[in-house]
């Protein structure tokens, strides 16, 4: 039996003891392998062996750990980047549910009214000018923010006269809202603030389209089989605090009480109707008065421009139009019809009826009306037609025609007899002509 030298059983032992003093994936360690050498444990083909591998090792851990940091890195960066992207993608989000919307508009007007002082005429450049951002919050809250010029406060004109020397214009909130459309009720829709007209207008012997009431709504669409549908509006509006002077509680303020009902029914595949009905109740209406000194900017009660004075309000509006399809061109036959039951006297009820159709590119809308003195309140009514009196009656003509994308030019024609056309005669059968030119742009 052949025996194994000292030396050798020593080096075997001292590479055993190496490879278990370390895991596998680790690096020799250079000092032990030193020592070994040193000690004559392993010869100078074992030294350089092992040399060679711990070499290989400490490369292979430097790259390891050069692969480390720049993953870490990397990580970090990642991170970073995606923190930063999610931010532009939060901000790019509400800049894509954000709608930027105005409208800039010219007007030469002339006013021929045999009862003005000195039985002189009134000609006049006007602008309009309103800028609007709409916002959808998320899926249930919208709002809404609009800034418009005006000669003063008046809720039923943003028209701004050119005038006083090239001063500057001013520009006053004319919408301010919220509008809460829950989820779990498709269609249903709860709006807070100074809002666009929440009810359904066939003419505008009532409001004028400039007015935006202020208050809380709720509005409504049922859909019913085919393209038919109901739809419904209530709302409180606060129109002026104390009025009664005897506090700042909702009773003693000024308000109105809205409600409207009606639907939308396709006939035939080219008739189509909408029919409805409305309820406009004022409270504390009594109590509104004009001060006996000082001036105001706007109405400062609702009986004016033409009511008696101290007039109350309680108003029932029938409307309805028809759409006829199929014809050379399109054309619709519309209307309403108002009756005041809280009138003082017989001069309670008012109508309009109209017809609106294109020709060529041309839209054109005729409608005639009679609105009887304390038919509706004088506060609201249309401000173009007879000066925004009531007890008045006659034409409207109006003609527009898109002559480029976005823009548009007009003409109006208001063709009216009234009684009350200024607040400082009582001439009756007066005649006001009045004639508006219009460009408009809208973006």
């Amino acid at each position: 039996m052949r025996l194994v030298s000292t030396k050798t059983a020593a080096a075997l032992c001292g590479a055993l003891l190496l490879t278990m003093s370390v895991p596998a994936s680790a690096a020799v360690d250079a000092k032990l392998l030193d020592m070994l050498k040193a000690n004559g444990s392993i010869t100078d083909a074992q030294y350089g062996e092992l040399q060679a591998e711990l070499t290989k090792e400490q490369k292979d851990q430097q790259i390891a750990r050069q692969a480390q940091q720049e993953t870490s890195e990397q990580i970090a960066a990642t991170a970073k980047k995606t923190a930063e992207l999610s931010t532009f993608d939060q901000k790019l989000a509400w800049a894509a549910k954000t709608q930027f919307k105005g409208d800039m508009r010219f007007r030469q007007e002339s006013i021929e009214n045999n009862d003005a002082p000195n039985n002189k005429d009134q000609n006049r450049q006007r602008i309009r000018a309103r800028l609007g951002a709409y916002s959808e919050i998320n899926p249930q809250v919208d709002t809404g923010i609009r800034i418009a010029t005006g000669s003063s406060d008046d809720a039923r004109s943003t028209n701004q006269d050119l005038n006083n020397y090239f001063d500057k214009k001013s520009i006053w909130l004319d919408l301010g809202y919220i509008d809460y459309h829950p989820d779990a009720i498709k269609n249903l829709h709860l709006v807070g603030g100074k809002m666009p007209q929440q009810w359904v207008s066939m003419g505008d012997i009532i409001w004028d389209s400039d007015i935006n009431p202020e208050g809380l709504a709720v509005t409504y669409k049922y859909p019913l089989s085919g393209s038919a549908e109901l739809f419904g509006s209530t709302g409180h509006y606060t129109l002026k605090d104390n009025v009664d002077g005897e506090g700042m509680q909702f009773k003693n303020d000024l308000r109105l009480y809205a409600g409207q009902l009606g639907g939308r029914f396709a006939l035939t595949d080219n008739l189509k109707m909408t029919l409805g009905g409305s309820l406009y109740a004022y409270d504390n209406d009594e109590d509104s008065a004009c001060p006996t000194s000082g001036t105001t900017t706007a109405p400062c009660a609702l009986a004016v421009n033409g009511n008696s004075p101290g007039e109350e309000f309680n108003l029932y509006e029938g409307f309805g139009q028809l759409d006829i399809g199929g014809l050379p061109m399109p054309l619709s036959v519309y209307g309403q019809y108002v009756n005041n039951t809280e009138a003082s006297n017989d001069q309670d009820t008012a109508w309009l009826a109209g017809v609106k159709t294109k020709v060529y590119g041309v839209a054109v809308d005729y409608n005639y009306r009679d609105v009887q003195r304390n038919a509706v309140v004088g506060a609201f009514t249309d401000s173009d037609f007879a000066n925004g009196y009531t007890g008045s009656r006659g034409s409207k003509l109006k003609a527009s025609y898109e002559l480029d994308k976005n823009f548009t030019l007009g003409a109006t024609y208001f063709m009216a007899n009234s009684d009350y056309t200024n607040a400082s005669t009582n001439k009756k059968d007066s005649d006001i002509n009045t004639l508006q030119l219009d460009a408009e742009a809208k973006f």
